[in-house]
């Protein structure tokens, strides 16, 4: 499986971003696929996940703000950003997992929000 990120840039405070991740190769129907972040300094911490049976779970300092979705046929997920913080500034991943292949993960794209 291999993991093709893109849309981190460069946003002021409050503004949005929406990042995808392109997934391909041998996947199978049930997965998990999201997105981490790392911010200078920090350890990686989960920002949003979705499964292939559509739950979702959020890190409490994205929810109301954050939105992750998925779409089957392109497998692919999104993740939109909205009302960015400084603070969210970070390198952002994405990850794939299922049963034979529990730890993919994408390039990683900066996102970095100016105050």
């Amino acid at each position: 499986v291999q993991l093709q990120a893109s849309g981190g840039g460069l946003v002021q405070a409050g503004g949005s971003l929406r990042l995808s991740c392109a997934a391909s190769g041998s996947m199978f129907s049930i997965n998990d696929m999201g997105w981490y972040r790392q911010a200078p300094g920090k350890q990686r911490e989960l920002v949003a996940g979705t499964t292939s049976g559509g739950r979702t779970n959020y890190a409490d300092s994205v929810k109301g703000r954050f939105t992750i979705s998925g779409d089957n046929a392109k497998n692919t997920v999104y993740l939109q950003m909205n009302s960015l913080k400084p603070e969210d500034t970070a390198v952002y991943y994405c990850y794939y997992s299922d049963f034979k292949y529990p730890n993919v993960w994408g390039q990683g794209t900066l996102v970095t929000v100016s105050s």
